[in-house]
């Protein structure tokens, strides 16, 4: 019988659809594990097309090169180095799978068909896929293996079933977005496998982002005692070998790399700039564009493309109108030094008054409201469009989810733009991150300089500066009130009565239930924007623009 084995875990940062591209990593990534001395190589959840596929995978045309990539991946094991693990969508019949397949010896020796699909949150895979039956163990190299794909270890039938067939390895491989804390979700619930199962298990994850998705990697191993043998970083690349010894208790694996635990400001940053980078780098912009306006929303926001893409590939312009005061023009102008990204001033009060002159006649007998404060921000959409029409960059957009949730946000105007690092960051967490990163150079940071913004744009109270003195707070309760609100309407789906049994007053929480209530028309139009909560403004809450139903009883 085989005493030993050794497994390298590759955590990629795929390309989804680049076939051609996913399929060289795999192989670049099998040389390396092959140098190291590996029997076998995991990769993650669909590696070959990418993750997730969505829609691409009713193509009969993508699906058919996923399969002819795994097929040439299997002769590539010929060699006699390692075997293979990957992931690609396979058809059988009229029927699509999410498949894992185990390549070795210049074939494909098994397949295994994803069992759970998830059909929740940002998942819709019972749309494209079918379900597999409940797997088998899987013989490799005189170790029976467990082989699932990610939500098949969710849940316990399929590791359960696999232990009771004569694996001695329960592996996944995993598509797992990242959440704030699901980190400590994972490890706690694979400790509870291994007590149903009494087996160590592997956990091989992806990483990179995906649209509003960002996967954190963070593979690790535990063995049947629950200790922690391996731990991969967040938020990176990384290729790790495991050394496995079959004892007469079962297998165990030799203790590895360990990469640090992040404080949690620090992956919600990371988690911020690898989806704003992924975004930007695999759709092909040279950069981005943002307006800098001296307030916390834009700065965080331009802080965080520094550290993603560089300075040089950032833009930040300023765009004062009459009610724009002297300190968000020093403030602006200092950030945008601090980072050392270029930096510019075009004022608009000269568009503002070819609007108004435009409008006099239809606006005639009326007084000034929310209709010229609109006006401001579009006025700042078109100039900043313009900018990114003109030069190629991609508008970032910086506003945060509180504002979102209540509708405090201009369509076309500060909503233009085509992507957005804030769009899941509640203002509390936007103070809390950026005075964290004014202590601190983020890992894999392209511009580690630290503080990145004046301590006074953190300290002063908010505004949009659209009016006279105008304070975010004339209108909206303070923040850690409005945003302890909206966690529990959003978060937690309570009623009205819900939370102000927890000590909010109740008709501050009917205003911006009712605020949160209108606002989804907007929130259907917003740019997407990197996922960090449980639920995010999207594919994860999905409610009805026209919607009668009042919410006022529980």
């Amino acid at each position: 019988m085989t005493t030993t084995l050794k497994i390298a875990i590759a955590q990629l940062n795929l390309h989804l659809g680049a076939i051609d591209k996913n399929t060289a990593a795999i192989r670049a990534a099998r040389r390396q594990a092959a140098a190291m001395g590996a029997d076998l190589l995991i990769t993650p959840e669909l590696s070959i097309s990418g993750y997730p596929p969505e829609d691409l995978v009713l193509k009969p045309a993508f699906v058919a090169a996923c399969e002819a990539a795994a097929e040439a991946l299997a002769l590539d094991t010929a060699d006699g180095g390692p075997g293979l693990i990957i992931g690609t969508p396979w058809r059988e019949g009229t029927s699509l799978y999410n498949a894992a397949f185990v390549l070795d010896g210049g074939k494909i020796i098994a397949r295994r068909k994803k069992h759970e699909l998830p059909n929740y949150g940002v998942f819709d895979e019972k749309r494209v896929f079918a379900p597999g039956p409940v797997p088998m163990p899987i013989n490799f190299r005189g170790v029976s293996l467990g082989l699932m794909i990610c939500e098949d270890w969710w849940f316990p039938t399929v590791p359960k079933t696999l232990a009771d067939s004569g694996a001695e390895l329960l592996l996944s491989i995993n598509g797992s977005p990242f959440e704030d804390g699901k980190q400590h979700t994972r490890i706690a619930l694979a400790a509870q496998r291994i007590a149903e199962t009494g087996l160590p298990y592997i956990f091989a994850a992806l990483t990179g982002g995906q649209d509003e998705i960002v996967f954190d990697g963070a593979s690790f191993v535990l063995n049947a005692d629950c200790g922690l043998a391996a731990q991969l970083p967040h938020f990176a690349e990384s290729l790790t070998l495991t050394h496995w010894t079959r004892t007469a208790t079962g297998l165990i694996c030799a203790q590895t790399s360990f990469a640090p635990e992040p404080h949690r400001l620090e992956l919600i940053y990371q988690a911020m700039m690898m989806g704003l980078r992924d975004y930007v780098n695999k759709n092909g912009f040279p950069g981005v564009v943002l307006g800098l306006s001296g307030g916390i929303d834009s700065a965080i926001s331009a802080a965080v493309a520094a550290d993603a893409l560089g300075s040089e590939r950032v833009r930040a312009v300023m765009l004062p109108s009459p009610y724009t005061s002297a300190h968000s023009l020093e403030d602006a102008t200092a950030c945008a030094q601090m980072l050392g990204v270029p930096y510019e001033t075009i004022p608009i009060s000269g568009a503002m008054n070819a609007f108004a002159q435009a409008l006099a006649p239809a606006f005639t007998g009326r007084e000034p409201d929310i209709t010229e404060e609109n006006l401001q921000s579009r006025t700042r959409g078109i100039i900043l469009m313009a900018l990114s029409n003109k030069f190629g960059p991609m508008l970032l957009t910086t506003g945060n989810k509180s504002e979102m949730s209540v509708g405090y946000a201009t369509l076309y105007g500060d909503m233009c733009g085509g992507y957005s690092v804030l769009k899941d960051i509640y203002k509390t967490t936007v103070f809390e991150l950026s005075r964290w990163r004014n202590a601190h150079s983020p890992a894999g940071t392209l511009c580690p300089r630290a503080p990145a913004m004046p301590e006074r744009i953190i300290t002063k109270a908010p505004s949009a500066e659209l009016r006279e003195n105008q304070t975010d707070q004339d209108s909206l309760p303070p923040y850690d009130i409005l945003d302890g609100i909206l966690h529990r309407l959003i978060e937690g789906e309570a009623s009205i009565e819900d939370v102000a049994a927890e000590g909010f007053e109740r008709a501050t929480v009917l205003r911006i239930w009712k605020l949160l209530d209108r606002a989804e028309y907007k929130r259907r139009q917003s740019p997407p924007g990197v996922k960090i909560s449980l639920r995010a403004f999207g594919r994860d809450r999905r409610y009805p623009m026209t919607n009668g139903f009042t919410n006022l009883l529980k």
